[in-house]
Parts: structure tokens; sequence; C-alpha cells
């Protein structure tokens, strides 16, 4: 099983990333774009694992989370890993406060204790919107236009989720394993 661990995005800021996906589909960018049911915040990919390994991947998960509070996130902007010149990613980015970041280094070090590399890249928190068709680019001031598109919703992280991600013709599923409140 593929599984990772992210916050859902509601609200004000799950319709805004739906428009502008919408928006976003009526180019002619050669991308893939996200399926609209699936938008979240990835905090730790822990990939391709058997199932006797869940039990202490959830363990992990739950320590990782005791007494994180809900989170207010922002949108922040549109990106591109690995760069908005060589654009592979597209995504918009989440303003990381301080417990964001402290939830993101529990749930490393957790996953570093059982096993699991950590990410080796700073934290930069986003939604994953498409993925660049293999052989194509596009113009940095496509993504520059768009990123005019997004504006800066809000909203409170109350859950954190560990996801078992299935891969399908229509692009990847997600289903929750474990499901975490985070109390306001």
């Amino acid at each position: 099983m593929r599984l990772f661990v992210g916050i859902p995005i509601v609200d004000d800021a799950r319709r805004e990333i739906i428009a502008l996906l919408g928006r976003l589909r009526e180019t002619e960018w050669p991308v893939r774009w996200v399926n609209d049911e699936g938008l979240h915040l990835t905090l730790k990919f822990f990939g391709d694992v058997t199932p006797e390994r869940l039990d202490v991947i959830e363990e992990a998960v739950r320590f990782a989370g005791q007494g994180t509070g809900a989170l207010d996130l922002r949108l922040d902007g549109l990106g591109a890993f690995p760069s908005t010149m060589r654009p592979r990613v597209l995504w918009a980015g989440i303003d990381a406060p301080p417990g964001l970041e402290l939830l993101y280094d529990r749930l490393e070090r957790g996953g570093e204790a059982i096993g699991f590399a950590p990410e080796g890249a700073p934290f930069r928190p986003h939604v994953t919107l498409g993925r660049v068709r293999e052989g194509h680019r596009l113009p940095p001031e496509a993504l520059e236009e768009a990123g005019r598109w997004l504006t800066a919703a809000t909203f409170v992280a109350t859950q954190l989720v560990l996801y078992e991600s299935v891969l399908t013709n229509l692009g990847p599923r997600y289903g929750a394993r474990l499901s975490l409140e985070l109390p306001a």
C-alpha cells in the first residue's frame, strides 16, 4: 500500500483552488491536472509499505499529532518544482505558521525513527495542482499570470489524515486509513 500523511483542504480555500483549477483546465497547457476530490497538503510521504508496517506508521502519526491544535492556514501564491523556470509540478503555496512547521518536523522525526528517510529538502507546504507532461515545458510568464487568478483564501485545518493512495487510470484516489482531529 502507498501511504502519506496530509491535511485536507477545506472551506474557502478548497473552493478557491477548485475555481483556479477550472480556469487552468481551460488553458492549453500540457499538464495533467489533479482531481478536485483529492486536494490536500502532504506532510509526510511514506511510499509503498507492506501492510505489516501500518500499525507502527499509525502510531507515529498519532504521536506526531498529539497536542497539535487546529491550524490557521492561508493560500500563498503559485509556484513550481523544481523551479518556475523549469516547472514539472505546479502548486498553490500554503503559508507555514510555526504550528504547521512543528507538526511537519514531528512527522519527519517520527518517520525516521521507524525507518523512513527524512525528506531532505526545505519544507515548502503546498497543494499540488498538476504535473507538466513529460517532454513539455511551460513559459514562466504563464505561471506568473495564473498566480493572479488565486486569492489568499484562509482555512482552519482540523484534521490530520493518513491516506492510502491507489493509482488508477484516472489518476490517484485517496482513502483515509487514519483520521485524527486537531482540536480548536
